[in-house]
């Protein structure tokens, strides 16, 4: 079981660490880019980035919900219940509300980058923090639970 904590940890921990990074450090960074090469970054980065959660997001559900099996009838029940459904929660909300503007994002002409997209992107960016604040919240429930 030991295992299993430990690979669930290290991969909502780096999930989460990379959904940060994107939040504090990249998105900051190509606002200040000139439109066209924002257009161009931006993109890059939401092509490789939708490609790539999707699977991490599903596989890192996966590793909590086996973890919340294994330990069911344990002291940490409830909070890992929580932190389960909150998971399942931001997986929602991110089908519902941010991959839309992701996929929107996707198909921006390099060259031009409307206003329209930067509303967008102003909009994507504070829906994300929540989601990063979400995800925080589901991570602190998993780790308080297998500690209990």
């Amino acid at each position: 079981m030991m295992v299993l904590d430990v690979v669930t940890i290290v991969c909502i921990g780096l999930l989460i660490g990379t959904e940060f990074a994107v939040s504090a450090f990249i998105n900051p960074v190509l606002s200040r880019l000139d439109e066209a090469a924002q257009a161009q970054a931006t993109g890059m980065f939401a092509r490789k980035l939708g490609f790539v959660m999707p699977f991490w997001y599903a596989g890192s559900l996966l590793l909590l919900v086996a973890v919340a099996v294994m330990r069911w009838h344990s002291a940490g029940d409830a909070l890992m219940i929580a932190g389960c459904a909150i998971w399942v929660a931001v997986i929602v909300a991110s089908l519902l509300v941010l991959v839309p503007i992701n996929n929107r994002v996707i198909k921006l002409d390099a060259k031009a980058f409307p206003a329209e997209a930067k509303r967008e992107l102003r909009k994507w960016d504070r829906l994300h923090r929540v989601r990063v604040a979400a995800l925080a919240a589901a991570a602190v429930c998993f780790l308080v639970a297998v500690r209990v």
